[in-house]
This record gives C-alpha cells, structure tokens and sequence, in this order.
C-alpha cells in the first residue's frame, strides 16, 4: 500500500519537528518532499542482484587518532561560565 504525501502529513511532521510552517511554506514543502520520495522510487527500481554493498565508495581507513588522556580542566574553569552552580556542578532545571 502506497501513501500519498499530503498537506495534513506534512503538517504532522512540522508537528513533530516542532516547526510552525505557514500555509506557503506547507504547500511547498509538499511538493518538493512528493519530488525527494518520487526520486527514491526510481532508486528503489535499481538492478542490485549481486552487487556487494558498499560502505564506502573510497579505500578509506580510519584516520582518527589514538583516544589518549590529556589535559583536563579544573572545576572551576569548567564552571566559569556556567549560569547557575551548586558546589562543584553545574545546576540545571528538573527535566522531568
């Protein structure tokens, strides 16, 4: 079963982004998500029977470096800038 992108759909992903769009923009963003998803159709038609997946295109290996300690900062640089403190932590409003 294949959905169509609506107007409401879209509205319901700014929702959910926590984005305000106005009615322009969601008319807009209509028609070019329904272009993106269209796309991904045709891609969806690509002959693939025995192509090994590729992770990289590129004969890459990793480059990052060795995960050593250094030099850390004390407490109170660390709390310099911090708005609101208690002792040696930083204060922040329950989340829950």
């Amino acid at each position: 079963m294949e959905e169509k992108l609506t107007e409401e759909l879209v509205k319901h992903l700014a929702w959910l982004a926590r984005l305000e769009l106005d009615e322009a923009e969601v008319k807009s963003f209509t028609e070019q998500l329904s272009k993106v998803l269209d796309y991904f159709k045709i891609l969806d038609e690509a002959e693939t029977e025995g192509i090994e997946p590729a992770f990289n295109v590129l004969e890459l290996s990793n480059v990052m470096r060795e995960d050593e300690p250094g030099p850390t900062l004390s407490p109170e640089e660390a709390l310099a800038n911090a708005p609101l403190k208690e002792g040696e932590y930083i204060e922040a409003p329950r989340m829950v």
